[in-house]
């Protein structure tokens, strides 16, 4: 249960985690949230908001990271108490969990930062669904450390997310058989469609991504079977801050999910 009308896995709705993959203005916030609560709502799916207070994983040091965490705290709040859904937003640092607890619902914790164990704790403790990122350098049965360490101080709100594996330079590659390999770990799973065709450092100073290949994935990954999908949307991702080349342009999204809402319903009825 990740909030009083929202819970992902078992017999719960499909959910969608979604939102710009950074907070660039409190109008884009409100403007994205309320489209896709309104696409979400006409479909039938859970909705969960997801947006960036910091992006501390970019390629340059010139890159845009947010508006800082206090101001971004107050947005996500808004966004939680005027669309009654609740919120996740990535840690970063042991010392963020508390401050984001106070507002997001889950704390996800970025691949790169999957091992990171006093992290983990940390979020662990505050109570709040912890998201784990599965890293890029890791694979599935690999999920089952990280796993231990948040059982070990008695937390079971978990979320495995698949976001595509380290494939040569540059690239990722989903294999779609780790997410028949993490669900038996016996937490719901999660699959991000937009990071998944990220091509990490693959423009130099900055990462590119292969957009069109967004649908194509989510469909796959929701005919093996999942519990939420991820995907990061925006009104004009050609010239958003963060992570433009990977994410749906927010007047596409509707018809991207629902063909994966579709293909969702058939498998989980061959189930």
């Amino acid at each position: 249960m990740i909030s009083e009308n929202v819970s992902i896995g078992g017999t719960g709705a499909l959910a969608f985690i979604g939102g710009p993959c950074v907070i660039e203005s409190e109008e884009l916030v409100m403007e994205t949230a309320e489209k896709i609560h309104v696409i979400t709502e006409k479909l039938g799916l859970s909705f969960i908001f997801k947006s960036s207070f910091d992006k501390a994983n970019r390629s340059s040091i010139t890159s845009y990271r947010g508006l800082g965490m206090e101001e971004s705290m107050k947005i996500l709040d808004k966004v939680k108490k005027t669309f009654n859904v609740p919120v996740i937003t990535d840690v970063h640092e042991t010392w963020q969990c508390d401050i984001a607890a106070e507002v997001a619902d889950i704390l996800q914790i970025p691949a790169f930062l999957c091992r990171q164990t006093d992290l983990l704790i940390a979020a662990a403790k505050t109570g709040k669904t912890v998201n784990v990122k599965k890293g890029q350098f890791l694979s599935p049965g690999e999920m089952k450390n990280i796993i231990t360490k948040l059982e070990e101080v008695g937390h079971e709100k978990i979320l495995l997310t698949e976001r595509g594996t380290t494939f040569g330079y540059n690239n990722l590659v989903v294999d779609m058989r780790g997410l028949v390999e993490m669900r038996k770990l016996g937490y719901p799973i999660v699959f991000d469609a937009t990071h998944s065709v990220q091509r990490p450092g693959g423009m130099g100073t900055v990462t590119g991504g292969d957009r069109e290949f967004v649908p194509y994935l989510m469909n796959a990954a929701a005919a093996v079977g999942i519990d939420a999908i991820f995907a990061e949307t925006h009104p004009d991702p050609d010239n958003a801050l963060s992570d433009g080349p990977n994410m749906i342009p927010l007047d596409q999204l509707e018809g991207v999910l629902e063909q994966a809402l579709r293909i969702h319903e058939v498998a989980k009825k061959k189930v």
